[in-house]
């Protein structure tokens, strides 16, 4: 999926930290930072700390950070640079959920988007890589360290791609926009099951990432005139269905512990996360995405 010629989309929208890395030692930190990732998406338990002590970085609130905010992109940026197609897509997801939740009776508003690097304080406690991209209720904002596409590629082996990496980010959006439907407070997103609330969160989720793909190729921006995305091709689709895949509960469980306990689960597996994604693209409405009065998942 590519972002059309004549784009252009100006710099403010994503706010930055770029904090001070601790040096590598080895592979190992690197599969440090996939366990705790693991830990926290089955359990909701934040490790981060544990991976920055390894890696030799500050402690959580004394890293020394630059803040500011992605400057202005090309089409031809985003097409190529992970920061730019960072900013590009969040404006995208803008245009098209600014069109899309008045249309079903909910009043928009835009969550904050961070790209940062080391850690970063949040509402929801520290962020960081080994964390993965999340939503933050209180903040009402995405943190992402863009460094998590190339663990989803290298350790669970999703084959990467432009779209594969919107997919994640629109993920996230969706939780936003749960957020503003009411699906966050209402929803019991402590339990873990396959037929848990904290599931039927991150289909549904994965149903409006899909839901703002399929639209996307036809979704305008306002500033320029032209369409956010060129249409989709069936390699970039399967690209963001191989990220979905990557990041199935039951996939990072046979990865990780070398079994599968949907006791345990808090997303979804490989094969639920691809249905939502394509229920979103194919059937192209929010109704569509209810999750939590679907028959089965």
């Amino acid at each position: 999926m590519t972002f059309a010629e004549g784009g252009s989309f100006e710099g403010g929208r994503v706010k930055t930290s770029r904090g001070r890395r601790g040096a590598a030692a080895g592979g190992g930190v690197g599969l440090l930072a996939i366990a705790v990732y693991v830990i926290s998406q089955l359990t909701g338990v934040n490790l981060a700390p544990v991976v920055d002590a390894v890696q030799g970085g500050a402690a959580p609130g004394a890293v020394q950070a630059t803040e500011g905010t992605l400057g202005t992109c090309s089409a031809a940026e985003a097409n190529s640079q992970r920061d730019c197609r960072l900013s590009a897509t969040v404006y995208a997801l803008d245009a098209y959920w600014a069109q899309t939740l008045p249309a079903n009776s909910f009043t928009f508003s835009q969550p904050d988007v961070y790209s940062f690097e080391s850690t970063m304080e949040t509402g929801c406690g520290t962020a960081s890589a080994s964390t993965g991209p999340f939503y933050c209720p209180p903040d009402k904002a995405i943190y992402i360290d863009l460094g998590f596409y190339d663990l989803l590629q290298s350790q669970y082996g999703a084959s990467g791609g432009s779209l594969a990496e919107m997919y994640v980010v629109a993920h996230e959006y969706g939780h936003h926009i749960q957020q503003i439907t009411g699906v966050m407070d209402q929803a019991n997103r402590q339990g873990t099951g396959a037929d848990s609330d904290s599931v039927k969160t991150e289909l549904q989720a994965d149903c409006y990432a899909g839901l703002w793909t399929g639209h996307a190729a036809t979704t305008v921006d306002p500033k320029t005139g032209v369409t956010f995305l060129n249409p989709i091709t069936q390699a970039e689709l399967s690209d963001a269905l191989s990220a979905a895949q990557a990041v199935g509960d039951d996939h990072i469980q046979q990865q990780s512990i070398g079994g599968v306990n949907p006791d345990t689960w808090t997303h979804g597996s490989s094969a639920e996360r691809e249905r939502w994604f394509m229920t979103g693209y194919t059937q192209g409405t929010i109704a569509a995405c209810d999750t939590f009065s679907a028959a089965s998942l």
